[in-house]
């Protein structure tokens, strides 16, 4: 797959799942279809049951689904049924394209194309030839991918759906991209947004939007890729799409990052603008070009660590550490490399992830395609039509489609009360808990306590908290204390760190756990840094509204497990533990206090200054140091 664009969006996950709740859903989903099985008879119903089964397992194992498509294809041919015929070939294509078989993919989609070209089934034909072309794509041959591309547009501009005809010159327009034939690719992303201007098609203009955006960014025509992008967010922000919204941000951020980096100065377009880039300045100054990146890039990032969306984190990842290496914070800079390194590594190391990318939608009009499609199926209430509204989806290209096309219409359509009240829990317990400690709570029904040799305990608590409590009124209080700490849990999450909980004014975070972090020292010190100049900049904003506050560091082994049965909470406990509240104790307002464990971890990163040996309650005396 090509290197990460940013407006093209080229997301190799399956229909935006981030969660490890989708795919315990989707497992739950499978058992369902799998115990409903045995109760059906040897009919059409079977069938569909079967359908459903193979592309369910499509990317969780192949082989099952293999085994289930051919019973598919099986039953259906004793049925002698064309259309489930080849409903079959396609589910068995899908997943030998998950096992990365080419030819025996081929070999299926092939199969299902005579019978639909032998029906008359246009739709079909033009979906199969567009799912063969994907089939290029993913070998990055992509004159033979347009090839088929453009005989599926063919097909769909004589049937007239003004949203198919979209999609196909949005996905034509993205091979065009990756041959790097730009005038060609803007051509087609352009019949792309008119039609769907047509349509009302709010989604897909401005997926098309950012598409031309991004561009208008290759061809170095900035201005106009800021405009494009801009319109682009503000449709996303009107349909409240988060993860369009941190795609454009992200795609907005690289924009100015590339005018800073550009000295011709070119991006002074004398063109008039859309209302949306009218109200956005574009800096003439460089310092400001950098600072209006790294803003918009940090913006992308919060909302793609709220979604968990580890693409557009790596994305932002890699842009953030080259706009701070512009900037000369070389520090920063390798922080965020670091990260762009790690989830880089996490993301493509793995063999099933490596399929997950390659047969991840290779463009946005494909998820989109599928979204619109399920809503028409929602109004499809005889059987038949339902099928071969299944097979239009199934034809829409992507195998990542496939595996949701196949559960929206073989299993129950609308989520019952039940699995609603179960997908809040699911996402209570991620507040709660590690998503790691979650997941397994979740599939165990239990969690063992864990021993972590190298982690750092991060405790601040606020000076004379008493006395500033008699200076505001409860109310006050508590909100105060709710906005400091919300601050803390973004600081926390922007270096990977795990808030364990509050007590009273006091905060305690571990870095280095549930995974382990050979950087643990290094982010829980950066954490405190800015934890520490945050509320500066607080008590000079507020004066003796708010508080004043002392950190303190300690490095070493912890032990980390569930609490309780009732009201659980994770949490810690160990000596490092203590030895954190004691550095705490021994700080000063304004100051961050760690200790000599810590200090060697981080003294060749960190300027420190040496206060000497300092007694500590029940620990004797202690060397300490303030972090400058």
């Amino acid at each position: 797959m090509k290197q990460f664009t940013i407006a093209l969006f080229i997301i190799p996950l399956l229909f935006g799942v981030e969660k490890s709740s989708a795919k315990l859903q989707g497992q739950a989903r499978l058992d369902s279809l799998i115990n409903e099985l045995p109760k059906q008879k040897e009919d059409t119903n079977k069938v569909k049951v079967l359908h459903g089964l193979s592309f369910g397992y499509c990317s969780i194992n192949p082989e099952e689904g293999i085994k289930y498509g051919q019973m598919e294809l099986d039953l259906a041919t004793r049925l002698k049924s064309n259309e489930y015929i080849a409903a079959a070939n396609n589910s068995m294509a899908s997943n030998y394209l998950y096992k990365s078989n080419y030819p025996k993919a081929l070999e299926y989609y092939q199969a299902a194309l005579k019978i639909d070209e032998e029906s008359g089934y246009k739709k079909g034909i033009a979906g199969v030839n567009e799912n063969i072309g994907n089939i290029y794509q993913f070998q990055n041959d992509y004159r033979k991918a347009l090839e088929y591309y453009l005989k599926g547009l063919k097909i769909d501009e004589n049937l007239g759906d003004k949203n198919d005809i979209a999609y196909d010159n949005g996905s034509i327009g993205a091979i065009y991209l990756n041959m790097n034939n730009y005038p060609k690719a803007l051509e087609y992303n352009f019949k792309c947004l008119n039609l769907l201007k047509e349509t009302g098609n709010k989604q897909g203009m401005a997926i098309a939007m950012g598409n031309i955006g991004n561009l208008y960014n290759k061809q170095k025509n900035y201005s106009e890729a800021i405009d494009f992008e801009l319109q682009s967010l503000k449709i996303y922000e009107e349909l409240e799409n988060k993860r369009g919204i941190a795609l454009i941000l992200s795609g907005i951020g690289n924009s100015f990052l590339c005018i800073f980096k550009d000295t011709s100065m070119r991006y002074l377009s004398k063109k008039s603008r859309s209302d949306e880039a009218k109200n956005i300045l574009i800096p003439t100054s460089r310092p400001a070009l950098l600072n209006k990146a790294i803003e918009y890039l940090q913006n992308s990032l919060g909302i793609a660590k709220e979604l968990g969306n580890i693409h557009i984190l790596q994305q932002d990842y890699e842009f953030l550490a080259e706009a701070y290496r512009q900037k000369k914070d070389y520090k920063m800079a390798l922080f965020y490399a670091d990260n762009y390194r790690t989830i880089k590594d996490s993301v493509y190391s793995k063999e099933n992830d490596e399929k997950i990318v390659k047969m991840g939608m290779k463009n946005e009009f494909d998820r989109q395609r599928l979204t619109d499609s399920l809503k028409n199926a929602e109004k499809e209430r005889m059987a038949k039509v339902r099928l071969q509204r299944q097979r239009t989806l199934t034809y829409t290209g992507m195998a990542g489609v496939l595996i949701l096309v196949g559960f929206s219409f073989f299993i129950v359509r609308e989520r019952s009360k039940s699995e609603r009240e179960r997908e809040k829990s699911d996402n209570l317990l991620l507040n709660i808990l590690p998503a790691e400690v979650a997941l397994e709570l979740k599939t165990k029904g239990t969690t063992t306590a864990k021993h972590f040799d190298n982690v750092t305990v991060l405790f601040t608590d606020f000076v004379n908290f008493t006395s500033a409590g008699e200076r505001m009124n409860p109310q006050q209080l508590i909100d105060e204390l709710h906005n400091c700490f919300k601050s803390f849990d973004d600081i926390t999450a922007k270096y990977g760190i795990e808030k364990i909980k509050t007590i009273g004014d006091a905060y305690l975070a571990v870095a280095g756990l549930p995974r382990p972090d050979p950087k643990h020292a290094e982010k829980a010190v950066l954490a405190a840094i800015d934890i520490n100049n945050f509320m500066k900049d607080r008590r000079e904003k507020s004066g003796d509204k708010t508080f004043e506050i002392r950190i303190g560091i300690h490095s070493g082994s912890v032990v980390a497990g569930i609490v309780g049965v009732k009201k659980f909470a994770y949490d810690v406990w160990g000596d490092t533990v203590n030895t954190a509240a004691r550095m705490e104790q021994n700080s000063a307002a304004g100051k961050i206090n760690i200790s000599q464990t810590t200090y060697e971890l981080v003294k060749s990163v960190i300027s420190c200054e040496y206060r000497g040996e300092i007694e500590a309650k029940n620990k004797g005396m202690m060397n300490m140091y303030f972090v400058s």
